[in-house]
């Protein structure tokens, strides 16, 4: 009787241990897929607010779209005054091009801040007194104002060249910054298309 107490005292005891052995094997188990679920939450967790946030506009979307509204349109008030005072044929089309590309954007650019209930800035803002993102003063527009011939296309050309930079940097900032993809999509096509007009820009000074 005593010998068989002994043996099932001892076949206890091995399989308490052995019970242990395996809880403490499945804790460890847990605590390393614990760990990988940790893991793949936080990894998952910006994905997720990217995710979330994804098409939804942020403070550098709205800035963007203020800040290239009016600076868009010095850029076509620049536009119209080459149709009659510029002497080259080809500042002539550049000026129609510019225009043509840029008064779509203004439209889009307005739609977009009406229906965040943002303030779309009025027409006068931004012209003169601007020397950030390229912009012109007041002082400058007047000294095209007057231009006419050579004069007037170098001066266009010029004040382009600035204007145009500003803009790119802009859209540069808008992709580094914005959330909205709309957004970030124009920033893109201004920054391919008004570096590809910088560039010829500055061939048709290097002619003059």
């Amino acid at each position: 009787m005593t010998a068989k107490r002994s043996l099932i005292r001892r076949t206890t005891a091995v399989a308490v241990a052995a019970t242990a052995a395996l809880a403490l094997a499945a804790c460890g188990g847990n605590g390393d897929s614990g760990s990988a679920h940790n893991g793949h939450g936080s990894s998952a967790s910006p994905s997720a607010t990217a995710s979330a946030q994804k098409g939804e506009r942020n403070a550098a979307d709205v800035a963007f779209a203020k800040g290239m509204i009016p600076h868009h349109r010095q850029a076509i008030a620049m536009a119209d005054l080459a149709a009659t005072r510029a002497e080259s044929a080809e500042v002539k089309t550049l000026a129609a091009e510019i225009k043509k590309a840029q008064d779509p954007e203004i439209k889009t650019l307005s739609g977009w801040l009406a229906s965040w209930g943002e303030q779309v800035p009025a027409e006068n803002e931004g012209h003169g007194g601007h020397s950030m993102n390229g912009m012109m003063t007041a002082e400058e527009m007047d000294q095209l104002e007057k231009a006419t011939g050579k004069t007037f296309d170098t001066a266009f050309l010029q004040m382009m060249v600035k204007h145009h930079e500003g803009a790119v940097a802009m859209a540069k900032t808008e992709q580094s910054d914005g959330t909205y993809q709309p957004a970030e999509d124009m920033a893109g096509a201004i920054i391919t298309s008004q570096s590809a007009e910088i560039a010829r820009m500055n061939g048709l000074l290097g002619k003059s």
